[in-house]
């Protein structure tokens, strides 16, 4: 069981004297799919990026276990804590797939026969057996996400964090990411995601953080986030299609998808 613990954290950059992120405190267990979203610019990855220290907060601080994050490096983080970026151009430098899979585990002393069983079946989880042998230049960009969400899951993290996944994925796409969503939350991994596509986040998420100008406005379950229209605008959040849908209908239920939809809609017409 993994723990991550986020303590009065607050943060700013260097080269500004305003605060990105204001007195957060979170906390994360086990099993649990966690969507963060706000408009752009509110500090969704700054915030993640502390989990594994890629950034270093002014005050606060970020607990793993029970670890001081920066306590370690962020190398030495990656076999617990995996961090997909929202650009995998800033993942990808090997001239193979394979190779981009193989990595990580290599450099963590994995034995080769372990590191070949897990790249077999991560290469099918992402999608990516029939591409092993490519250079990730020649991937299309929905290719490229798969590829270095599987190089970060190759490393078994317990903690996988997630910037934008969805972002240039067509349907099928985004059904394999919920298929392997679905697969952490198995085998009881943090996964920790920042969207802006509230469709896959209301289908695919337990939980929900909600952020405005470095600040959380909300954390809850699903429902309780989209029934909250005041948040939602101080988040500049359009909720999904059909949930606008039926609070223009004046329905009082929160209605989060189609079959919800329809079932809602045969007791009013019963």
């Amino acid at each position: 069981m993994v723990t991550v613990k986020i303590e009065n954290l607050s943060y700013s950059y260097k080269d500004s004297a305003t605060s990105v992120l204001h007195d957060i405190s979170l906390s994360f267990s086990s099993g649990e799919r966690v969507a963060i979203i706000g408009q752009n610019g509110t500090g969704k990855t700054t915030l993640t990026k502390h989990l594994n220290g890629i950034l270093t907060p002014d005050t606060g601080r970020v607990l793993i276990d029970n670890v001081n994050v920066e306590n370690k490096t962020t190398a030495e983080w990656a076999s617990k804590v995996g961090y997909v970026f929202q650009n995998p151009n800033d993942q990808l430098f090997l001239d193979t797939v394979k190779k981009e899979l193989v990595f990580g585990p290599s450099h963590l002393g994995i034995p080769k026969k372990e590191i070949q069983k897990r790249i077999r079946f991560v290469s099918e989880l992402v999608g990516m057996q029939e591409e092993l042998a490519e250079h990730p230049l020649n991937l299309t960009d929905s290719e490229k996400k798969f590829c270095a969400i599987g190089a970060v899951l190759a490393m078994d993290p317990n903690v996988v964090i997630m910037d934008e996944p969805t972002g240039g994925q067509d349907k099928s796409g985004k059904y394999r990411l919920a298929k392997i969503l679905e697969y952490l939350k198995t085998q009881q991994k943090i996964c920790i995601v920042v969207s802006h596509d509230m469709r896959f986040v209301t289908e695919n998420f337990d939980r929900i953080v909600v952020m405005a100008n470095g600040h959380i406005l909300l954390d809850g379950a699903p429902k309780e986030v989209f029934s909250n229209p005041q948040v939602l605008k101080e988040a500049f959040v359009t909720p999904p299609p059909i949930t606008d849908l039926a609070q223009k209908l004046g329905w009082e239920t929160t209605i989060l998808s189609i079959s919800e939809f329809i079932e809602e809609l045969k007791k009013r017409v019963q």
